[in-house]
């Protein structure tokens, strides 16, 4: 098997080459994807989260020795939704990279005034503000399931009004799955990257009548975030709305949407 890291803050996935193609997802800076063929600067890789595309060479890196430092590395992710690294720990430092939420990025030694100095999964070091990264999370327990289901609405809260992007992902734009796969990622869970439930994933149907705060519900090409007492988040490009709102189920609330809770198809949970 052949990998690569995704070296841009954020890297265009396509359903096909070239750019004119529609864009089906994005992989975010750090990320280590397995590369399944190439078409000239073309690859088509599969990320962790078991999704493909084709992505371009520019966003990438094969150097071997640097994937596997890389692996080796210790990890923090990016909570903050867009964070420049510096040159220099202190504001005036020159740029040497950006990223957002999401990405991840290698802690090296110990903070200084609050910087925390970072490389890159291409070897670029800077600095940039500690408090801007988070624990790097790949598991989960359900044992946890309050502090889980609370941490989940959160993160999701976190993206409020930003703006809708087709097949986006980070705080630049977002989609509809893109805001309930990343709030899930965020926090070491792993669910279907599209408005889909799929056996592959942990996430199983449930009662309607069962719905917790973060629990999902899908609806024909569309997918949000239960936040409790009828409410829910989700990022929309409809009903005169153009990014990540809130919404309620209930007809006599100000927020209600009347023109998804009749196409409610199921509810999804891990629980």
């Amino acid at each position: 098997m052949k990998y690569g890291l995704i070296t841009s803050a954020v890297a265009p996935l396509m359903e096909a080459p070239p750019n004119e193609k529609e864009i089906v997802d994005e992989a975010l800076c750090g990320m280590t994807v397995e590369v399944l063929e190439h078409a000239g600067v073309w690859y088509h890789i599969r990320t962790h989260y078991l999704y493909e595309g084709w992505v371009e060479e520019k966003h990438l890196c094969f150097d071997e020795s640097l994937i596997q430092a890389w692996n080796d590395a210790p990890k923090k992710v990016v909570l903050q939704a867009h964070a420049d690294v510096l040159g220099a720990p202190k504001v005036q430092g020159h740029y040497v990279g950006e990223v957002t939420r999401g990405a991840l990025l290698s802690p090296t030694g110990e903070a200084e005034n609050g910087w925390q100095k970072v490389r890159f999964c291409d070897g670029r070091e800077g600095w940039t503000w500690g408090a801007f990264l988070g624990e790097y999370l790949t598991s989960w327990d359900k044992a946890n399931e309050v502090a889980l289901r609370r941490a989940l609405t959160e993160t999701a809260r976190s993206y409020l009004c930003t703006q809708y992007r087709w097949g986006g992902k980070s705080p630049l734009g977002i989609d509809c799955s893109g805001l309930c796969s990343m709030a899930y990622l965020l926090n070491g869970v792993l669910i279907c990257r599209d408005a889909h439930l799929l056996p592959e994933f942990a996430m199983h149907e449930i009662p309607f009548e069962q719905i917790k705060e973060g629990d999902l519900l899908f609806f024909p090409g569309h997918v949000a975030m239960y936040l409790g007492a009828n409410r829910y988040i989700h990022s929309t490009a409809g009903n005169n709305c153009h990014g990540v709102v809130i919404n309620s189920l209930d007809p006599n609330a100000p927020d209600y949407r009347a023109d998804l809770p009749e196409k409610l198809l199921s509810v999804g949970s891990i629980f």
